[in-house]
């Protein structure tokens, strides 16, 4: 698994798309959370739960149908003040299944573990990325801090961090054009 900070930060940058009247303060906290939410399967281990496991460690949890469900949800109970079923509420489900779906996007890159279940419950069948550049982090905060941390965080900041980086500096001038182009 890529690092919660990873998680966190290359959602956060969703924020970028949302529209301007939204909270970017609790979209970015939302959006965080839900990018950091697929993880809390590990619980599932204190309760006998195998990682190979549909309920597993990058299970369920981290499915497409998980995502969907979220995105759903998470709207109606983040952003009350957001007239349900319009575009900006519309908008804001998108951005809360991007965000969700996004950790097992990277989970999918990383070099470790069991691959990422994106179809369960349909199937079963666990999957990663054809090309696997980040460094998988380690489920134990002990055995990251005692370990490899510094080379995760660094690994992860050129793969994930410089791509985000980009993103959102490329949606801040398009932004800034659009805005321009509308005063004209």
């Amino acid at each position: 698994m890529a690092t919660v900070l990873t998680h966190f930060v290359a959602s956060g940058a969703l924020t970028c798309l949302a529209p301007e009247d939204i909270s970017r303060r609790r979209l970015i906290l939302v959006l965080g959370v839900m990018a950091i939410m697929p993880d809390l399967d590990v619980i599932g281990f204190w309760y006998g739960i195998s990682y190979a496991d549909s309920f597993g460690h990058r299970g369920f949890s981290h499915s497409i149908l998980f995502a969907l469900a979220m995105g759903i949800t998470v709207p109606f109970v983040a952003f009350r003040n957001i007239r349900r079923f319009t575009q900006t509420w519309w908008l804001l489900a998108a951005l809360v299944f991007l965000a969700t779906i996004s950790h097992g996007i990277l989970d999918a890159f990383t070099n470790g573990g069991l691959g990422v279940g994106f179809l369960i419950p349909f199937d079963d069948t666990r999957y990663f990325a054809p090309w696997r550049p980040i460094a998988v982090s380690p489920l134990s905060v002990a055995a990251f801090f005692n370990g490899s941390g510094l080379h995760i965080l660094v690994n992860e900041a050129f793969w994930v961090g410089l791509p985000v980086g980009a993103f959102v500096a490329a949606s801040f001038f398009i932004r800034m054009w659009l805005r321009r182009r509308r005063s004209e």
